[in-house]
């Protein structure tokens, strides 16, 4: 199966063409970057590896969207949605979880004017 053609790095005034969006040499730098400036500080507290298992042990327990099965229909679970945010109080107990299917997840969070 014949590749993509490789474009240019999207790093200011790079010329070298790449498969991605960066060449490899600035590829770290980019991410770097991102994490730095544009990801929140007290991600990893918030979203670890300990949010990985609970969320995991909440999809193998509801692994139906919540919101499509009120409405008769049966979509598999993407996302898992706090019902009360993280940065509002909310915590990681069952009670304050939903799985949801990419959709809806994005209706809710349109409807409450996240997104």
């Amino acid at each position: 199966m014949p590749r993509r053609p490789q474009r240019p790095c999207s790093y200011p005034g790079c010329p070298n063409l790449c498969e991605g969006q960066y060449c490899d040499k600035h590829k770290t730098e980019a991410r770097r970057k991102y994490d730095k400036y544009e990801r929140p500080a007290d991600i990893n507290k918030k979203y670890g590896r300990a949010w990985k298992r609970i969320r995991d042990r909440y999809v193998k327990e509801h692994p139906l969207c919540e919101k499509c099965l009120q409405n008769g229909r049966l979509t598999p679970v993407e996302e898992v949605h706090h019902i009360k945010p993280l940065s509002q109080g909310g915590t990681h107990s069952n009670d304050n979880l939903m799985s949801l299917c990419q959709s809806c997840h994005t209706k809710i969070h349109h409807d409450i004017g996240d997104r």
